[in-house]
C-alpha cells in the first residue's frame, strides 16, 4: 500500500509540472505578450524591449521556465505587476474566501444531493422521479454565470430579497457577519455541484439496489428502510466518494466564474482582474493553485477510498 501511495504521489508532482509548463508556453502566446497587457497599446518598441528584459522575457523559453521552477522551489511565486506585492502574499490573503465560498457550497450541495439521489432512486420511473431528474438535467446544463445572473434578476431585482454583490471584507469574520450577501453566490456555487452528485447518487443507489445481498435481506423479511439505510446507502457511497475528489477542479472552476459575477473578494476575482490586465504572474499563481487543488482532490479520493471500501485496498496491494 505505501508503494501504491507512493506511486500516486510522484504521479500527482508530474501532473503539476506538465500544467505549469502548457499553461507557462500559452501564456507567452497571448498577443504582445505581458509586456503589452501591462504597458498598454501605446507603449513603444523601447519600452516594451526594456520591460522584457528587465523580466527575463527576452531570455529563451526553456531558460525561462527552469529560472521559474527555481523560483518556485524557494516558495516565489513573483511579484503582481499591477498590485505591486508578491503574489504568494495575494493568494494567502484570498485563499481562505474561496475556500470559504468552495466548502460551504459543496457541503450544502452534498447535504441535499445525496439524499435526494437515494429518494430518486427508490422511486425510480415515477412521476417525482421524472420531474426531479428533469430539473437537475436543466441546472446541470445550465452555465454557472447564467444561472448567477438569473439568480441577480430573480432574487435581487424583482424579488429584492438578497444584495447582487457578494460579501465584502478582508477576514472570513467580516463576510460571515454578511450571511444575507453569501446567498447568492453559494446558490450559483450550489447548482450545478448538487445536480451532478444527486444524478450520480441515484445511479450508484439503482446499481446497489439490483445487488445479492438487497435480494436476500428482502427475502429474510428486512424492513426496506433498513435495507436502504443500512446497507444500499454505505455501499452507494463508496463510488460518490471518488466523484467528489474528481469534482474539485469543476466547484472550484464554478467558484471562480462565481466571483466574477458577484464581486466576492477571493482568487477567483483576483484571475479575473489578472487577465484583463496580463498580470502573468498572478495567473501562474492561480493556475498553479486550480492544479494543486485538482491533483489533492483526487488523491484524497483514492485514499479515502482506500480506507472505507475493502475492495480497494486489495486491489492496490496487488498494484
Amino acid at each position: 500500500m505505501t508503494r501504491y501511495i507512493l506511486r500516486r504521489l510522484v504521479l500527482a508532482v508530474v501532473v503539476v509540472l506538465l500544467v505549469t509548463v502548457v499553461t507557462f508556453v500559452l501564456l507567452h502566446l497571448l498577443p504582445g505578450g505581458p509586456a503589452r497587457g501591462v504597458l498598454g497599446v501605446k507603449a513603444t518598441e523601447a519600452q516594451i524591449a526594456a520591460f522584457n528584459h528587465a523580466q527575463g522575457f527576452d531570455q529563451p523559453l526553456p531558460v525561462q521556465y527552469w529560472d521559474y521552477l527555481l523560483r518556485l522551489v524557494r516558495g516565489d511565486l513573483g511579484e503582481s505587476y499591477t498590485q505591486n506585492s508578491p503574489v504568494s502574499t495575494l493568494l494567502a490573503e484570498r485563499m481562505p474566501k474561496t475556500l470559504l465560498l468552495t466548502v460551504v457550497s459543496t457541503a450544502l450541495a452534498i447535504l441535499v444531493a445525496l439524499p435526494l439521489g437515494v429518494w430518486q432512486a427508490v422511486r425510480r420511473g415515477r412521476t417525482a422521479d421524472v420531474l426531479t431528474t428533469a430539473i437537475t438535467f436543466v441546472l446541470y446544463a445550465t452555465p454557472v454565470f447564467f444561472l448567477s445572473l438569473v439568480l441577480i434578476i430573480l432574487f435581487a431585482q424583482v424579488l429584492p430579497w438578497f444584495p447582487a454583490q457578494a460579501a465584502q471584507g478582508e477576514t472570513i469574520g467580516e463576510l460571515l457577519s454578511q450571511p444575507g450577501a453569501l446567498v447568492l453566490p453559494v446558490l450559483a456555487g450550489t447548482g450545478a455541484a448538487l445536480a451532478a452528485f444527486s444524478r450520480y447518487m441515484r445511479a450508484s443507489t439503482l446499481d446497489s439496489l439490483s445487488e445479492d445481498f438487497v435480494r436476500t435481506a428482502r427475502a429474510k423479511g428486512t424492513p426496506e428502510r433498513t435495507i436502504i439505510w443500512q446497507h444500499v446507502w454505505p455501499n452507494s457511497l463508496t463510488s460518490v466518494v471518488s466523484m467528489l475528489g474528481y469534482y474539485v477542479p469543476v466547484v472550484f472552476g464554478g467558484s471562480l466564474v462565481v466571483e466574477s459575477m458577484f464581486n466576492y473578494p477571493g482568487i477567483g476575482l483576483l484571475f479575473w482582474t489578472a487577465t484583463r490586465t496580463a498580470d502573468f504572474p498572478v495567473l501562474l499563481g492561480v493556475v498553479l493553485v486550480i492544479a494543486v487543488a485538482t491533483v489533492l482532490g483526487s488523491l484524497l479520493a483514492d485514499l479515502v477510498q482506500l480506507a472505507i471500501d475493502p475492495r480497494v485496498r486489495v486491489k492496490g496491494a496487488r498494484s
